[in-house]
């Protein structure tokens, strides 16, 4: 039986009204556009471009070139005005553009059959991929789910690392009891898989030796491989029938990762059988290629690495250098030798034995701890690099979608822009502007060297792969991939999911990361155009503009849709134009929400989501500048919890309440004055951020959270005296290793 919870613990978890209720994800194949909504895509780029051009002319000409009354404060508000309308509307169509591209990859995009994918890999394949999972202080729970859609990969040499980055020695209960489960998830995964392996290594062995120098199989091999895949499928459903269920990603993984892959098996034994029953020869090479497959699914090897056990690695606290540390010890034979610094791994020298040989391979696959892969994405993602005309393909992978059934609105909403950015990220690969969204990547070893920079921290010496130069490492890697020659690909179907913030308060964590750093990787993009233009690899306009958006549109979106909210402009700068400029970018969008299983009403819910987070995207904007003054990494630090969810910072909460209150008063007096079109532009802004603010956030916990933070201003953490530490006497070996590490630091009396 399975166990059912269908409610989290505590009330705020509770499933919302208006949130989701089914939990059935969106098919993996994309459904191929029909000509009219083709068509439909093209006529919205042109009236966006056509009204907008209408737009700016008529302000040039009526405000500008024509007005006697000119005043140098009009000028400087019309120039603002029109920069912001500008960004905004470059934005729109960007979106479009890349939906279009988007929409053609989906009509050309046809399903490698199955056949030849075993095919493909049946032929002496060699290759070997590793699949990295960073953790830090994750619920086991969770990483169980990421490890098992992992290991049941079907992949010829396939091995799963845990990347733990928890502290080794936590000083509480809570973090020791995490940590001593997340170090026995691989142990345990492992040790399941190991009886069902050996069963289908078994029966391949056996098989193999039946048909030897046989054309087709006979009924009883046939019969039996049946068996075998009844057998694998039972298996998978006991798993999933005995998996614990307390919620909606629970559901995901039960139905789409451990069903998913038992119906696929039911499948190929229902067309076994049917042989049988037809009295058809089936081809003895296929019953080999289908035992290799079973071998393939329940074989894996793994282990978990922890870098914080080592003094040799990096201790930037980050995703990042937690990958970095582990790449950059594949493919090398290591000792460990203890110093005084701690234990360090050092390659071995000619003669000695090593302690541990690194496991290299020619795949990276990269995971977060809360994702979660469908069947066949190794397979398929491999596959696709190795065609022809593919040689420089170094990241591919399918931008990650959400998992249904969110029993928060917040979280459903943020669910939807997530399903939206999965269909701009496919369009994204038909411009050649592909970025790396993090989440899941098949990398390529070789680009991965390409890149790789060598630094020194102190005396360890650090390869840095991803770089972490922000806290959007993947964004940045991408544009270092593009200088080397090589490129990035979306695989167009939907075979990866991660999790949403499920309140308001860890989604402030993730979108202020993601408004950081776009900005200073921006800089960094421009010099590697200009660098490509000199080596005649001029970047495409299509690429440099969405690159150019993906990038900035956070800085300047937020930036604009400030001074709209705030500064009241003259009732002149604004036109009809300019609502049609924007209207076929909000039409497409709801269409696109309801293609996606969301109401096109959620346009409006959406709209209200961006300014609440308003304040967050700011932030991370100012971040990023910041960092580029002070050439500092500025690292997020993580948010309390708070009655069973994440507590927000006062600023976040506070400012849609000023947002609110500010516009109401704007409303009032516009309506005074007859100014009637940002009259209804302050309402509608208030209506909508009401609305957020009470589904999104709720009042209460928004009182809540604000008074904390007030009352966290009066009170001041007492500072220790600080005493110098007493240095550690060096023994011998320090002082034959380390030479002078004491009188270095004598000084006269100050």
């Amino acid at each position: 039986m399975v166990a059912k919870i269908g409610d989290f613990d505590g009330d705020d978890r509770r499933h919302q009204w208006g949130a989701e209720t089914s939990t059935q994800p969106l098919a993996i194949m994309h459904a191929k556009p029909s000509p009219t909504r083709v068509v439909r895509g093209y006529v919205a780029i042109i009236c966006t471009v056509v009204s907008w051009l209408i737009y700016m002319i008529t302000m040039i000409l009526s405000l500008f070139v024509n007005n006697p009354s000119l005043t140098l404060r009009f000028v400087v508000e019309g120039v603002l005005y029109m920069t912001i309308v500008t960004t905004l509307i470059f934005s729109a169509l960007v979106y479009l553009t890349t939906r279009q591209g988007a929409l053609y990859r989906f009509i050309r995009h046809e399903r490698v059959p199955r056949a030849m994918l075993d095919d493909h890999f049946a032929h002496n394949y060699d290759k070997g991929i590793t699949v990295l999972i960073p953790s830090y202080v994750e619920q086991p729970k969770v990483v169980e789910k990421t490890i098992w859609s992992a290991a049941l990969q079907e992949f010829p040499d396939l091995a799963v690392v845990l990347l733990i980055d928890d502290p080794p020695h936590p000083n509480n209960d809570e973090a020791r009891a995490i940590l001593k489960a997340s170090r026995e998830l691989m142990p345990k995964v492992l040790a399941e898989l190991a009886a069902p392996a050996e069963r289908f290594t078994k029966a391949r062995d056996e098989t193999v030796a039946a048909l030897a120098d046989q054309m087709d199989a006979r009924r009883s091999v046939v019969a039996r491989c049946a068996e075998d895949y009844r057998a694998a499928a039972q298996w998978l459903e006991h798993k999933a029938d005995t998996w614990l269920v307390e919620d909606h990603t629970d559901d995901f993984f039960c139905d789409q990762v451990l069903r998913g892959l038992a119906r696929d098996l039911r499948l190929t034994e229902q067309a076994l059988n049917e042989s049988i029953t037809l009295q058809q020869h089936v081809d003895a090479n296929r019953i080999l290629q289908l035992y290799e497959r079973l071998v393939r699914i329940f074989t894996a090897k793994g282990w978990s690495f922890e870098r914080k056990l080592y003094a040799s690695t990096s201790r930037e606290g980050n995703k990042a250098m937690n990958l970095n540390s582990f790449i950059g010890l594949m493919g090398h034979s290591l000792k460990r030798v203890e110093t005084s610094d701690g234990v360090i791994l050092r390659d071995v020298r000619e003669g000695e034995s090593p302690d541990f040989v690194m496991r290299n391979s020619e795949y990276v696959l990269t995971l977060d701890a809360d994702s979660m892969l469908l069947r066949d994405y190794c397979l398929r993602l491999v596959y696709q690099m190795e065609q022809p005309g593919n040689e420089r393909v170094a990241v591919i992978q399918t931008p990650y979608s959400s998992y249904r059934g969110a029993p928060t609105r917040i979280e459903r909403i943020a669910a939807a822009t997530t399903d939206i950015q999965h269909m701009l990220h496919q369009g994204m690969t038909y411009y050649d502007a592909t970025f790396w969204v993090g989440a899941n990547a098949v990398i390529r070893k070789a680009a991965l060297d390409d890149i790789c920079v060598v630094s020194t921290e102190g005396t360890r010496t650090v390869k840095t792969y991803i770089q972490d130069r922000t806290v959007i490492e993947d964004t940045e890697s991408s544009i270092d991939l593009g200088y080397f020659g090589w490129h990035l690909v979306n695989y167009p179907e939907r075979l990866s999911y991660s999790a949403t913030p499920p309140d308001f308060g860890s989604l402030v964590v993730q979108r202020r990361r993601w408004a950081n750093g776009g900005l200073l990787i921006i800089g960094k993009f421009f010099r590697i155009v200009h660098a490509r233009h000199q080596q005649g690899n001029d970047v495409k306009l299509g690429e440099w503009a969405l690159r150019v958006n993906y990038m900035a549109s956070i800085a300047w979106s937020s930036f604009g849709l400030m001074f709209l909210l705030a500064y009241p402009f003259d009732q002149r700068l604004l036109s009809p134009w300019v609502v049609l400029a924007s209207l076929p970018y909000f039409s497409t969008m709801s269409s696109d929400l309801k293609r996606n299983g969301y109401k096109r009403s959620d346009i409006f819910r959406i709209y209200g989501f961006n300014i609440v987070l308003l304040t967050v995207n700011l932030s991370g904007t100012l971040k990023s500048i910041q960092q580029g003054m002070t050439n500092t990494k500025i690292p997020f630090a993580r948010t309390p919890k708070v009655n069973n969810r994440t507590a927000s910072p006062a600023l976040y909460v506070t400012m849609p309440w000023v947002i609110i209150i500010y516009s109401c008063m704007v409303f009032y007096a516009d309506t005074l004055s007859h100014n009637w079109g940002n009259a209804v532009f302050a309402g509608f802004n208030a209506i909508v951020t009401f609305w957020a603010l009470t589904a999104y956030i709720g009042i209460w916990h928004s009182v809540q959270d604000m008074v904390v933070g007030l009352v966290r201003w009066f009170f001041v953490p007492i500072k220790e005296p600080q005493q110098e530490a007493a240095r550690k006497k060096a023994s011998w070996r320090d002082a034959l290793y380390f030479g002078d590490r004491q009188m270095i630091y004598e000084s006269r009396p100050l």
